[in-house]
């Protein structure tokens, strides 16, 4: 095996690990939520988990831009500006952390009215948002982290920090849960606890990573020479891409629950093929970040060509193997997520259209990877806005007459537009 190939996975193969245990928070909850005995819970922590996904996706950048910036810092041998870039990443997410907690009644009340959700579903997501909300500080913090150790070419420790927030949130949750009978309360105090232990992990990880970084005499500005304005200048395209993803996701829960508490827990269930396909996907692209920022900071232009060449065929490989997967073991995964036969039958007509998305998807995510270490974040403000305007007319044209089916078509194609779109931008500008 080449030079390349095992940069690649040195630091693809623990990202996917703990990528492969991030969805395991929504899929405990879900779980188990769905042998509750009703849809209604299963539907709450969907509502609740997409609430939660609006306002965290809505500062991804505090992972993915310093991920970039400090890959290319780190490819320039700048090490003092690496360090920069994680403080100024840690100041502005315990500033947002804090905002969030400080209106969680006004965001709360404004995703639910956006959502469309009343009645029983209603009381519930409220019940679990008021817990967990308290855990803002610590997802935002652990996002500037995991992005800081990313860019340094050290996926091992998000992987660590990874597993043990998964665990947590398992034991608790189902101790909460079975043991004092809880309910939904429970499910959210073991949310709540793994996310802090990972963010307070990861803290000290960084602390124990190379204390040279961090004792230098003589560090670079924290707040001069532009750095600030380069850092917002990065994340700002991203932040508007991150609204363009949003209302992707937001626009398909509300369709399901327009159908019906019934179908939106069908979509819930189904989209966790999608959960778990892009999280393994991710550790490819997190590697084609971590390596293009390193060789942009190098100025080596024909290593990063390599790199993208690469990680574009293991991304390819990993979305068939997964469409293979779910072709042969669709039904039994669904069985694992829910016991209520009313919901595995109402899935069983769309589940097929989840079979599309490994191979629908897994350019996109690898071009993230690619722009995001080359800080060309206007190139995926472009492809997502692109790709959103497609799903919305491809959705309102068909749903009269295709119902769910336009719903999970537009999907899928909206990935393939996204993949499209910066292929084409990649040709045209960054390939040179």
């Amino acid at each position: 095996m080449d030079s390349i190939n095992k940069q690649i996975l040195r630091l693809a193969l623990p990202s996917i690990v703990a990528n492969i245990t991030t969805p395991l928070l929504a899929l405990v909850d879900t779980a188990v939520t769905g042998h509750m005995g009703s849809p209604v819970f299963i539907a709450a922590i969907a509502v609740g988990g997409t609430i939660f996904n609006m306002l965290y996706w809505l500062f991804g950048f505090l992972r993915s831009g310093t991920g970039g910036m400090t890959a290319q810092e780190y490819g320039a041998r700048n090490h003092p500006e690496a360090v920069n870039v994680l403080r100024r990443s840690l100041i502005v997410a315990g500033v947002i952390g804090v905002a969030i907690v400080a209106l969680q009644i006004p965001a709360l009340s404004v995703a639910l009215s956006l959502m469309d959700v009343e009645g029983d579903t209603r009381l519930l997501v409220e019940q679990y948002f008021q817990v967990t909300v308290f855990g803002a500080p610590a997802v935002l913090c652990s996002y500037a982290l995991a992005g800081w150790f990313i860019g340094m070419q050290n996926t091992r420790y998000p992987m660590w920090s990874s597993i043990v927030v998964n665990v947590v949130n398992i034991a608790v949750s189902l101790t909460a849960v079975y043991l004092f009978h809880w309910g939904l309360a429970g499910v959210a105090a073991g949310t709540l606890i793994a996310q802090w232990t990972g963010c307070l992990m990861l803290l000290w990880l960084t602390r124990r990573y190379d204390v040279r970084l961090f004792g230098r005499k003589d560090p670079s500005p924290l707040f001069g020479n532009g750095a600030l304005k380069r850092f917002f200048n990065v994340n700002s395209d991203i932040f508007l891409r991150t609204l363009c993803l949003i209302a992707v996701t937001v626009w398909f829960t509300r369709q399901g629950a327009e159908q019906g508490t019934l179908m939106l827990a069908v979509n819930t269930l189904l989209m966790q093929f999608f959960i778990i396909t892009s999280y393994v996907t991710d550790g490819f692209a997190f590697a084609a970040e971590a390596l293009s920022g390193k060789f942009v900071g190098e100025r080596n232009g024909e290593m990063l060509r390599l790199t993208i060449r690469r990680t574009m065929l293991w991304g390819g490989a990993i979305g068939f193997g997964f469409t293979l997967v779910y072709f042969v073991t669709g039904d039994g995964f669904l069985q694992l997520l829910s016991d209520d036969p009313e919901v595995i039958e109402a899935a069983r007509p769309y589940r097929y259209w989840t079979m599309l998305i490994p191979l629908a998807g897994f350019a996109a995510f690898i071009w993230d990877g690619v722009f995001i270490g080359a800080t060309r974040t206007r190139a995926l403000l472009v492809s997502m806005a692109v790709a959103m305007l497609w799903f919305f007319g491809i959705h309102h044209l068909l749903s009269p007459h295709w119902g769910n089916d336009a719903l999970w078509f537009a999907f899928v194609t909206y990935l393939v537009v996204r993949g499209v779109v910066l292929t084409v931008i990649y040709f045209i500008s960054l390939r040179s």
